[in-house]
Formats: C-alpha cells, structure tokens, sequence
C-alpha cells in the first residue's frame, strides 16, 4: 500500500502536533530529547545502588538516607555547572565539549562501581560523580530548552518541557522492570557495567547539537547573549534580588525540605515484607506509566492554572494520601484482605501522579523567568534550590529515622516517620500567597536585568506556568 503525499502530510502533522506537542521534530532536537532519554534510562541502575549499599556495603537506613543526601550536592552546584559552561566556551563551544565531558565522566563512573569500588567512601564518591555526570549534561539541555522555549507561542506554553520530561519519564519506563529482573539474575556489579554505556550515547548525540562558536556569534551579533563571567554575575545578582523571584524560589525550597521516609521504607519492603527485586522493578514500572500520566494531565488540563492552585491541592491529597502507607506499615491491610503487594502498587501509581502534576509547573515557570545570556546559570540556580530542598529532605529524614530507632530490623516507629513525613507535607500551605496569583507569559531581557532602574521594580509581574 502506498502512502499518498497528503498522507503522509497527515501523518508528519499527527506526530508533530500529538508527539511532540506542536515541535518540529528536528535532528538536534531528537539529539536533546535523546539525552534526556538516557536520565531516564540511567534508572536501571536506582535499585541495584539500593541493594548494593544495603546488602553488599551493609549501611543502615539512616546511612543510606545520609549517603542519598550527599549524592544530591552535584545538583546544588547546578548554578556553577552552568556559570561555567555560559562563561567558558571550550574550543569556542558552550555546549557541545560539555555534553561529551558528561556521557565520559558518567561511563567511568559506574564502571568504577562494576570494579574497584568495595568501601562506602568509594561508592559515594563513584555515586556523586555518575550524579554530576547527569547534573552536567541536565544543565547544558535545559540552557539550549530555555533558549527555544523563548519562541512558544501562548498556545504552545510549556510544550518543550513537557516534552522533555515525558521523554526522561519514558526512557524510566523502559528500564524500570529491567531493574528488578536484571538483579534476580545478575549481580549488581554486572548492572552497573551495563548502565555504564548509556552516557555515552549523550557523548554521541552531541555533535547534533546546532552551535555556533563564540567568537562567530560575537562578530555577527554585538548584542549577543553571550557574556562575561562578571556579567552574569551581575545579571544574577540583579534578578534574585527581585520580590518576585526570591519569593516564590523560596516557597519551592519549602516544598522540597519536608523530610522523608524513602530510605527506611525501602529497608522495610525488602527486610519485613521480603519483596523481591522484580518486584520493586515492577514498581518503578508503573510509578513511570504514572509519571507520564502525570505529565499527560499537566499539559491538558493544568498548565494554565496558577500555581497557587496547583500547588495547593496537590499538597494537600500528597499529605492524605502519604498518610495510607500506614495501613501497609500496621499490617491493617492484611486485615481487610489487601495483599502487600497490590496495596504498595496502587498506592506508588497514585503518588507519583501527583508528584509529576506538582513538578511540571516548576520547571515552565524557571524557564520563563531566565534572561537571555545567561540561561544555563540561572535556570540551574532555580533548580538548585530545589534540590537543595531536596538534600535536607533527605538528611532530616536520616536524623528522625536514627532518633526513632529504626534500623534494618527494627521497624516498630516507622508508623511514627510516616506520620511526622506527611504531615510536615502540609508546612508549605501557609506560604502559597509567596506564589504568584495570575498567568501571564511576560519574559525577562537582558537590558532589563543589566539597567539599575528597572532592577528597583518587580520584573515579572503575576508570572505562573
């Protein structure tokens, strides 16, 4: 059967309007999307670092909670990481050597954890470098998202990161079975050998990348983005000094410094309940489905609601719905005849829905607020926070799971850490009004942020996803 030329217009149409979100599927843009795939597929190897620090390094959960927590520092440096790839061009490239760097760095690695790596120091500093591996190349794709996201019309708001994430929440999907039965028949050593070749996939896709050396742009361009260190320093003094954008950066750091419970639950499901790794890859199999779910209902129906709204509600049903893992934690599910199993899934699904639904407005607002110039830096220093929020999470949640005594056999608190967890959830409520109320599309400029008048006045009014 052959294919009309109107035809495969229809089709061309179909895939760039339904795929990818009204994008023109370009080649640099598969080579982005590739990248963002291979965080997602880097997944493979999430539970074998758990059963590996459990079992083979024999930490306790307040050490693997601690331990999780120091591996986040790479995504606190984001801010330097892009200052630097912004600021000093390689062979006259911001991006390309970057992203080669990164796909290098990661390869080795978990390479060092398929080999040499047999003490905690070493697996945590093989950990943190394979995180900055991934936190390098995040950087340097977001800055180049940032830059196109410039061109959105209202209609298309939020697409490409959208886009994005769908595309690191697919290549999750993928791998996240694999992950429990690759451990059911190989070591974890032998997982980390085989995650160690995907990042050099973003070592090859980044020749696709379309990029003009420096000192070209200069010439062609004496108005051009591409500034000195200094000056996106002073940029970025500027902008963080501004109501509008300090406010609401610090309602997200809120958000994300609520403690948690992954650590000790993760001992608990495979200690007391005896889970297998297929199963827990079974798991993250269908908290992925539910990521894109997540990101699916965002960009349908929610990215033109205000973040307060947004933010409110999902607050909200997160704490309530948190508050049913305690049923799995008195054993009360047995009672009613929900098996662990089955209770552990549909619980992990709804959860992640609405962890998606909240973080998808995140990152559409950082990318409205960055300047020309300095994209790279600033977004990253909006995520950083975030991440930052994420680490004392972690190290909070290490703390109450040390103080309430719980180790690898004894869970009897563990109904106390869940409460203290999701009830802590509910802390950022009283901040929202930090949020701004209204949808609006306006968008920084360099001369706005370098002029000292206009740095007096907020500079993004009422601005939402």
């Amino acid at each position: 059967m052959v294919i009309s030329s109107s035809g495969w217009s229809t089709l061309k149409n179909f895939i760039r309007e339904k795929i990818f979100f009204g994008n023109e599927p370009t080649g640099e843009l598969l080579a982005i999307l590739s990248i963002y795939f291979v965080e997602g597929i880097l997944g493979l190897a999430r539970l074998a670092v758990s059963f590996f620090l459990k079992d083979e390094l024999g930490l306790t959960p307040a050490q693997v909670s601690a331990l999780v927590g120091i591996i986040v520092l790479p995504w606190m440096v984001k801010p330097l990481l892009g200052l630097i790839s912004d600021g000093l061009p390689i062979f006259g490239y911001r991006r390309r050597p970057y992203l080669v760097l990164s796909g290098i760095l990661g390869a080795s690695a978990w390479m060092s954890l398929a080999t040499v790596v047999h003490t905690p120091v070493g697996a945590t500093i093989a950990i943190a470098l394979s995180s900055l591996s991934v936190a390098i190349s995040d950087v340097i794709v977001d800055s180049i998202i940032v830059e196109k996201a410039r061109g959105e019309s209202q209609a298309q708001a939020g697409s490409l990161q959208s886009l994005s994430r769908m595309t690191t929440s697919f290549g999750g999907l993928l791998t996240a079975y694999f992950s429990g039965l690759l451990l059911e028949h190989f070591t974890t050593r032998t997982v980390f050998a085989i995650t160690a070749l995907f990042p050099l996939i973003v070592s090859a896709v980044a020749w696709v990348i379309v990029e003009s050396p420096v000192n070209k742009v200069v010439a062609d361009n004496k108005d051009s983005d591409n500034l000195t260190v200094k000056d996106q320093l002073q940029q970025l003094r500027n902008v963080v000094t501004q109501k509008t954008i300090w406010l609401p950066t610090a309602f997200l750091f809120i958000f994300q410094a609520t403690p948690s419970a992954d650590s000790a639950f993760f001992f608990f499901t495979t200690n007391e309940l005896h889970f297998q790794p297929e199963f827990l890859g079974r798991v993250h199999f269908v908290t992925s489905i539910a990521a894109l779910v997540g990101i699916w209902i965002f960009q349908r129906f929610l990215k033109n609601l205000p973040f307060r709204v947004i933010f409110g509600w999902s607050t909200v049903l997160s704490a309530v719905l948190g508050m049913t893992m305690l049923l799995l934690v008195t054993h009360t599910n047995r009672m009613v005849g929900i098996d662990d199993q089955w209770f552990t899934m549909s619980d992990s699904l709804i959860l992640s829905v609405m962890g998606k639904i909240a973080y998808m407005p995140v990152l559409v607002l950082a990318a409205r607020l960055c300047p020309p110039g300095v994209e790279a830096t600033f977004f990253a220093l909006l995520m950083s926070v975030t991440n930052l929020g994420g680490l004392l999470s972690h190290e909070i949640g290490a703390v109450l799971t040390y103080l309430l005594g719980i180790t690898e056999t004894n869970f009897d608190s563990l109904w106390l850490l869940v409460i203290i967890t999701n009830l802590t959830r509910l802390l950022p409520l009283p901040f929202l009004h930090w949020l701004p109320e209204a949808n609006s599309q306006t968008q920084l400029s360099t001369s706005q942020l370098s002029s000292p008048e206009n740095t007096k006045q907020p500079l993004v009014p009422d601005l939402t996803a």
